[in-house]
């Protein structure tokens, strides 16, 4: 099973999902050149903790550099179908958790790497790549705070909340706003309306997608504390 980065520099076009189709299995091969089935494979780390990670897809290291809290390796390419996927503490070989899932051809995947250490799990989402509408950016909300309660999303202005009630492993559909220079999200909590989490000012291009997802610990006073991320769909 070989990983490459196929998928990435497909993807960074975010064209619809038909297209990355017919250019992922056009470009990758087998030895005896037989059209390979390739899937695009995210790892988001997740887990609360100072501790860094090594992640192996199948026997094959996934990660060239160190894989610390936030970090996220972007759209590996991986043979399509069931998939082990490993999580190690760095230069060890001992598993700290081991899953095999299941990969769908040219379809696009996060795996948020959650909770703290010695209770890791996978949250696996399928991302849609489908290109958004003219002027438009789409957008999902995850929630991987272990201890956070049900929580909402609202854009800073707005009188109606995003995305509602989403519990720890919760997420949202990909849902589609508007592109602007400055775009605030905020984070509430379900009950009672308290923001506990912003982003300030991020900028929202026409064309992409993105993920918001809320981090941390409500508990934590350090790095690990409560907090709200956005990455971009590469």
């Amino acid at each position: 099973m070989k990983i490459s980065n196929t998928f990435k520099a497909t993807s960074k076009i975010i064209v619809a999902a038909i297209t990355l189709s017919v250019a992922l299995v056009s470009c990758k091969k087998d030895d005896d050149s037989n059209p390979v089935q390739v899937s695009g494979l995210s790892v988001i780390h997740a887990s609360p903790s100072a501790e860094k990670f090594d992640v192996f897809v199948d026997t094959k290291k996934a990660n060239a550099a160190d894989f610390s809290y936030t970090n996220k390796i972007d759209y590996l390419d991986v043979s399509s179908g069931n998939r082990k996927v490993v999580i190690t503490k760095k230069g060890l070989t001992a598993p700290l958790l081991s899953d095999t899932m299941t990969l769908k051809p040219q379809v696009g995947y996060s795996l948020f790497v959650i909770d703290k250490t010695e209770t890791l799990k996978y949250l696996l989402l399928k991302d849609d790549l489908s290109k958004p509408a003219a002027g438009k950016a789409r957008v999902r909300f995850v929630n991987v705070s272990p201890d956070a309660p049900a929580l909402n999303l609202v854009i800073a202005g707005s009188t109606t909340d995003l995305v509602t009630n989403k519990a720890f492993k919760g997420s949202s559909e990909f849902l589609s706003i508007d592109a602007a220079e400055k775009v605030t999200f905020n984070v509430k909590n379900q009950t009672g309306g308290a923001i506990v989490a912003t982003t300030g000012d991020v900028k929202i291009e026409a064309g992409k997608i993105y993920t918001i997802w809320v981090k941390g610990l409500i508990a934590a006073t350090d790095d690990t504390k409560l907090g709200v991320a956005v990455f971009t769909h590469k």
